[in-house]
């Protein structure tokens, strides 16, 4: 299965007897999947085809869809509602009698709630049906491409996560080959700062020395590191082999990579092995940071 990223965008266009409509898709990253649909009045029921076929393809992101519709020759009529009009008119007359003021204008009265009002067409049952079921076809087209456009996106981060996993291998061997996480260089440099108090003092054993230096030894060894880092190389690269939605497994992973860094840099006793460790915990967030783009 091919990977896929969370973000895209697709649009498509469609036409059924006197309606025009477009449809576009954005999608986003998202811990889950949600579809949130924009549509004009009326056309409701196009919700849950759309959200039932956008969950067969999709499993992770947030997807924008937006229906813009169109209705050749549908102008709008107006007109007066004639029993509004005259009940404002006879209040008017009432009230003129009463009190000294300007009679109402022609414009003054039209500006009033309820007198004029808009009629939409009739529109024909048989019409919007097929436009509904075209709408709904063409959500399809544009979901499509959603699709395809992740997946191309998925691609390409395939291969900048496999990148940065031979980045991290070759340092963890680089760590590895450190001539500083030897115990015989360790027993060293102890050595070299005992042998600087021992000018002063001759109370030093130089059994215990020894005992104290496979120890420090022991403590610094970042072997088990090391190898838990090669395993998870080996599975990230077979999950990006394998595709499909492995965004939170590799996630998890990620998690994984940084805290085996984290321990290696802090058994370090030697700048060298140290410079490496910050390296290669760049490289890991690096990944990290592309991988929260997967599906």
């Amino acid at each position: 299965m091919a990977l896929s990223s969370m973000t895209g965008f697709a649009r498509s266009h469609g036409a059924s007897g006197p309606y025009a409509f477009e449809w576009e898709l954005k999608s986003v990253n998202a811990k889950g999947f949600d579809l949130r649909l924009r549509l004009p009045p009326g056309w409701d029921e196009i919700e849950a085809f759309a959200k039932k076929r956008a969950a067969e393809l999709l499993s992770r992101g947030t997807v924008y869809a937006n229906l813009n519709v169109k209705r050749a020759n549908a102008l709008s009529s107006v007109r007066i509602n004639e029993e509004v009009l005259a009940s404002i008119v006879k209040v008017a007359t009432q009230l003129a009698g009463k009190i000294d003021a300007v009679a109402p204008s022609i414009d003054g009265l039209l500006s009033i709630k309820g007198v004029i009002e808009v009629v939409e067409p009739e529109s024909d049952e048989d019409e919007d049906k097929a436009a509904k079921a075209a709408a709904v076809s063409a959500f399809d087209e544009a979901l499509t491409g959603l699709v395809a456009m992740r997946r191309r996106e998925g691609t390409a981060l395939g291969q900048i996560l496999g990148q940065r996993m031979d980045e991290i291998e070759a340092l963890a061997k680089k760590a590895e080959a450190a001539p500083g996480r030897k115990p015989e260089a360790i027993k060293a440099r102890l050595a070299e700062q005992v042998a600087a108090l021992l000018e002063t003092s001759d109370r030093f054993d130089a059994d215990r020395l020894n005992q104290e230096a496979l120890l420090i030894a022991a403590r610094a060894d970042i072997r088990e590191e090391l190898d838990r880092i090669a395993s998870h190389i080996a599975q990230a690269r077979e999950l990006i082999e394998k595709g499909g939605p492995i965004g939170r497994r590799l996630d998890f992973l990620a998690q994984e990579f940084h805290r085996e860094v984290n321990t290696c840099c802090s058994k370090s006793n030697d700048i060298e092995l140290t410079n490496t460790g910050l390296e290669m915990k760049n490289v890991v967030e690096q990944f990290r940071e592309q991988v929260q783009n997967l599906e």
